[in-house]
Order: C-alpha cells, then structure tokens, then sequence
C-alpha cells in the first residue's frame, strides 16, 4: 500500500477491524451463549449424551473447514479475490444462522446441520480475514493492528450482548423461545451489517475479481507444493504444531463455557448473560494492551505469558464451586482469551513467506481448526460420561503440550530467496 494516505490507510483499517465486530455477533450468541444453551435443553432436551452431541457437530464443522481453508488460500494467493470468498463465506454463515430460528423440540439433526454450515462460513471465512492484515500493516505494526481489530470484535461481543439481554432474560421456557429465536437473528443481522464496511473501503493488494476452477485447482496444486517442500518452512510447522495443540485447549474451554456454568455452577441465562459480558469486557483489555506489548517483547514471550495464564485458569475452573469466584476466572481467561488469539495471529504474520500469505494463513486456519475437532470431542465424552470437572482437566493437559511445543520456535521474519 505504498501509495495510500495514511488517513486513507487509518480507515481501511478501521473497516477492516469491523469485521472482527461484526462476526463476534455470531461467535457470542451463536457458538458461546444462546444457541449452545438452546441446542442443549430444547433441541435435545438435556439427554445423558447432550455435550457429546454439541462436541460432534462443532468438530464436523471444523473438520470441513480444515480440509478446505488450505486449498481456498492458495487459490486466493493465484489470483481469485480474497473479498469475494470472503463474501462468499459471510453469506452462508448469515443465511444459516437466520435459518437456526426455524429448528424445534427434538429437531436435532436439522439443528446440527445448520450449526455446521453456519460455522463453516464463519471460520473458512476468516482465513481471508486474517490474510489482509500483511497488507494493511508493516511488520512493526502486526500487534498492533492485530491486538485493535481483537478489541473491535470483544467491543462488538459487548453491544450484541446489551441488546441480547432483554430476549435472554426470559430463560430457555417455552413462553420466552420466540425471544430466544430472535437472538439467532439478531447475530444473523449484526454480521451482516457491520461486514459491509470491509467490502466497500479495504483495497486488495491483488486479486482477480472472477471465480475460475481453474485457479482452485491451481491453489489444490500449489498446496502439495508447499507441502512437498515442507522442509524451507520448519520454523513455520513448528509453530502449527504448537498453535495446534494449545488452541485445541482454548476453543474447548470457549464452546462448552457456557454449558458449564449452566450445569456445574447452576447459574441463572442472566448470571450468564452478566458473565459473559465482563469476559468480553476483559478481553478488549488483553487483546489491545497485550498486542502493543508484544510488540515491544516479542509475540512468541508474550504468547507464553498468556497460554501460562490459561493453564491457572483451568486449575481454577476445575475447584470452582461459587459463583463469585467463576465470576474471577471469568476476568483472568478474557485477558487471557484476547491476547493469546491476538499475539498468534501476529506471530504468524512475522514469520510466514509474504508470497504466501494467504496459502500460509490457510495452513493457519487448518491446524486451528483441526484441533478443535479433538478437543471438543474428548471434553464432551468425558463429560457424558463422569463428568465436566473432570473433563476440564484434559484441557490443561493440551494446554502444557502446546507450550512444549511452541518453545523452539524461533520468532524471525522468513527470509525469502531473491530472484536470480
């Protein structure tokens, strides 16, 4: 963007970030409060195998999303417009979360159905999200701009959650489920909205603004290249690996939180709604401040400091017996949540090949999403089986792995061999 003002570069990322506020509006209310709740005592009416079921269906999504997000990438690295799959991907995810208001008592299947393609467009979507960011910041700026567009999208949780609270507040009776339904509009509208400004001020570096086979065939190919020639990247895999171990932990803790305070805690849809609201408020603090921070320590010291965070608030969670108290971790994993999402997404855009940014982000995605197709599932068996206190425990397990991991990997800019 050498030829951008910098007031002209100041809004495009400021419309870039509100789609970090606009898609929270799905990931609260869609995958973190109302639905989960909704699916687990209306759609499958609290039976024994109810958190296994919510497991599945988030790690069949994920497991769709990880096997296309690599090949959408590279294709976008070719030449097909990051914008226009990106729109692609917002649509299916609006259009399937409007369609949740539809599903009933005892309508598990469509129910589950629609989470999956919903979720799908959500995350494959952020793949080209995330590949934007090297082209509106310089190296130096990564924390930064990372760290503003994570604090855009808790803020954006925030207001989703004041407007919510009304049609939460009835709980989950029979008499309220019309309000209930309306959240999943709500999220389904607030998405829809607020990604508009992306696709009208954010300019493409590059891209070709046609959808050809050709060229995903081409990102197909260029994948098994990448893949081929695993060894130029090892600094790069080690990374993946680690981020593939530790986010598994932290997507585990975020999509059954909910059902924990619910069921182990007791605690009433407006405790929970009130919960949420201080996580969310908490982690605008952590995404914002822990990114300028890391800029001046390093992402990979910072991201240490979180993911240690991560592993005392699962300790805590696992003795938790008051609400006050559940109220505490709460504050700790929204620092913790914000920064550590932040501080990963800015480490790899240090240390990636700029020619393949959008491929490597894919890549990115993958491992991201393919670990929450473990965790959840385990938690969840666990869970239909003791119970979820123990269940909590494998998650600080996952989170010690990926922090043994995550130490060799050395936080340099990837030097790329000069033509010629």
């Amino acid at each position: 963007m050498s030829h951008t003002k910098p007031g002209e570069k100041r809004s495009q990322v400021f419309a870039w970030s509100l789609f970090d506020f606009a898609n929270t509006a799905f990931y609260v209310l869609i995958l973190v409060l109302s639905y989960p709740l909704y699916f687990k005592e209306v759609v499958v009416q609290n039976r024994q195998n109810a958190d296994f079921l919510w497991g599945l269906t988030f790690s069949i999504s994920m497991a769709i999303v990880a096997i296309i997000s690599p090949v959408l990438g590279a294709a976008a690295d070719k030449g097909v417009s990051k914008k226009i799959l990106l729109a692609l991907f917002t649509l299916l995810c609006v259009i399937a979360t409007a369609l949740l208001s539809f599903v009933g008592e005892g309508e598990i299947v469509l129910g589950m159905m629609l989470l999956i393609l919903a979720n799908i467009g959500f995350e494959a979507g952020l793949v080209f999200y995330d590949a934007f960011l090297p082209e509106l910041a310089t190296p130096e700026q990564y924390g930064k701009i990372s760290g503003f567009g994570f604090a855009m999208g808790y803020a954006g949780s925030l207001v989703t959650l004041a407007v919510a609270y009304p049609l939460l507040s009835g709980g989950f009776d029979v008499s309220n489920l019309g309000n209930i339904h309306a959240t999943f509009l709500l999220a389904s509208g607030m998405f829809f909205v607020f990604a508009l400004p992306l696709f009208i001020y954010v300019k493409e570096q590059t891209g070709h603004h046609s959808f050809r086979p050709v060229l995903v065939k081409s990102g197909y190919t260029q994948v098994l290249q990448t893949i081929k020639d695993i060894s130029q990247y090892k600094n790069v895999v080690k990374f993946l690996l680690a981020y593939f171990i530790y986010f598994d932990a932290i997507n585990t803790v975020i999509i059954f939180s909910s059902i924990f305070a619910r069921q182990t805690l007791k605690m009433e849809i407006t405790q929970i709604v009130m919960f949420f609201a201080l996580v969310q408020t908490s982690a605008i603090v952590g995404s914002y401040i822990f990114g300028i921070i890391s800029d001046k320590i390093g992402q990979k010291r910072t991201l240490f400091i979180t993911l240690w965070m991560w592993v005392g608030i699962v300790i805590a969670a696992y003795f938790v017996t008051t609400i006050p108290a559940f109220f505490w971790i709460g504050f700790a994993a929204g620092i913790a949540m914000g920064s550590s999402q932040s501080t990963s997404r800015s480490l790899m855009s240090v240390i990636i090949p700029k020619s393949k940014k959008t491929e490597f982000f894919g890549f990115y995605s993958f491992f991201g999403k393919a670990s929450a197709i473990l965790g959840p599932l385990i938690f969840g068996y666990i869970s239909s089986m003791i119970d979820q206190r123990t269940a909590i425990l494998s998650v600080g397990i996952l989170l010690l792995a990926g922090m043994a991991l995550l130490y060799p990997v050395v936080e340099t800019p990837f030097q790329e061999e000069l033509p010629g």
